[in-house]
């Protein structure tokens, strides 16, 4: 235990309430485990629920937030850490350098474009820690779909499917975390394709 664990979220008040209850769980399971939760700042939406979350049992949080959002009203003033940068390239860097582990609850473009950078850094391997899809409400389904064809026209090959791991349930999410074992990918399985 004691990991830093990267949360990427929306920042969405406007969402279904189901989303918050998952958020919430996340939070308070993080701060149970003594865990470290790390992300990106934000006050709203499943952002500003994961952190309160982590805080009302008395867990840590760590906010990595650019100067355009750092703004009251926006930013959660009560990280025990808040780390601002000039950039959000600035500071997706310092999220992904600090973390241990990710896990992706659903949310908007940033969401997704986080969590397919760090898939596709974990793929080119810049680094081998474990990644989640925490799939609330079904809300993945058509982008695994996406993953999916992806592999099957050959755009991806069968082991990026070992890059990530999906649920829909907070404790199997931390149950993975606790067990990874970065899968033995082949050493040529990234260049080795027929043109």
């Amino acid at each position: 235990m004691n990991q830093v664990i990267c949360v990427y979220s929306s920042s969405s008040c406007a969402i279904a309430e189901e989303y918050f209850k998952v958020a919430a769980e996340l939070g308070r399971e993080i701060a149970l485990r003594k865990d470290v939760m790390l992300y990106g700042g934000g006050l709203l939406g499943l952002m500003g629920a994961v952190a309160k979350a982590v805080h009302k049992e008395r867990g840590k949080v760590i906010g990595v937030i650019p100067t355009a959002l750092n703004v009251k009203g926006v930013v959660y003033e009560n990280c025990d850490e808040l780390v601002v940068t000039a950039t959000l390239r600035e500071r997706k860097a310092i999220m992904d350098s600090r973390s241990d582990a990710f896990i992706a609850l659903p949310g908007g473009y940033g969401t997704l474009e986080e969590l397919l950078e760090i898939i596709t850094l974990k793929q080119l391997r810049y680094h081998q820690k474990p990644i989640v899809i925490l799939n609330s409400c079904g809300f993945y389904d058509k982008l695994l779909e996406q993953f999916e064809s992806s592999i099957t026209q050959s755009f991806a090959k069968p082991e990026c499917r070992h890059l990530y791991f999906v649920t829909d349930r907070v404790s199997e999410a931390l149950r993975y975390i606790d067990n990874y074992q970065p899968y033995p990918f082949k050493d040529k399985w990234l260049t080795d394709v027929k043109c």
